[in-house]
């Protein structure tokens, strides 16, 4: 078995759970697949790479909030709303100088979600984050799955290689 197939089972099993969290929590159910989306789209595994993405999401979410207040602040004027949106977006970019904000995708990922969810911060992030453990999990777990099914395999084939040094050793004593 490959890792994708692993990763694709687990998968399935965690969005069927995720689905029924949303809806019995009253979360954003979209929101948590945008969180798999980040977490699979990262360059970088592991607790290093779901610490960034995180911290990459949240800067979305915030530089959201940002235009949102910015244009609720000026709202006869349209082209200032344009130029804050302008301005954060080179930000939002600009950001990724620093290492632990460097995933660039996490932050657009976040931001579009606050704006699908009209500004709904609150519930965006706690949607996005959980999603996000999701799919943390969703890879994790079928990682684990698979090498679990290698080391299977790995043990079976050295018991027949066993079993095929004894029945050799046998006959070669009994002749």
């Amino acid at each position: 078995m490959n890792a994708l197939l692993m990763i694709a089972f687990t998968t399935g099993i965690l969005s069927g759970v995720w689905g029924w969290l949303a809806i019995t929590f009253g979360l954003i159910g979209w929101a948590g697949f945008l969180g798999y989306a980040i977490c699979f789209s990262s360059p970088i595994s592991g607790l290093r790479g779901l610490s960034i993405t995180a911290l990459t999401c949240c800067t979305g979410v915030f530089w959201a909030e940002v235009i949102l207040l910015g244009n609720a602040l000026t709202p006869g004027w349209s082209f200032m709303g344009y130029l804050l949106t302008g301005a954060v977006a080179f930000l939002m970019c600009i950001q990724s100088l620093y290492q632990w904000l460097a995933f660039i995708p996490g932050t657009f990922i976040g931001a579009g979600a606050t704006f699908a969810a009209q500004g709904n911060w609150q519930l965006v992030l706690l949607s996005l984050l959980l999603g996000l453990l999701f799919g943390y999990a969703m890879k994790i777990s079928g990682l684990w799955l698979m090498q679990k099914h290698q080391l299977r395999n790995l043990l079976r084939e050295q018991s027949k290689a066993i079993e095929i040094a004894r029945t050799t050793h046998s006959r070669s004593e009994g002749s």
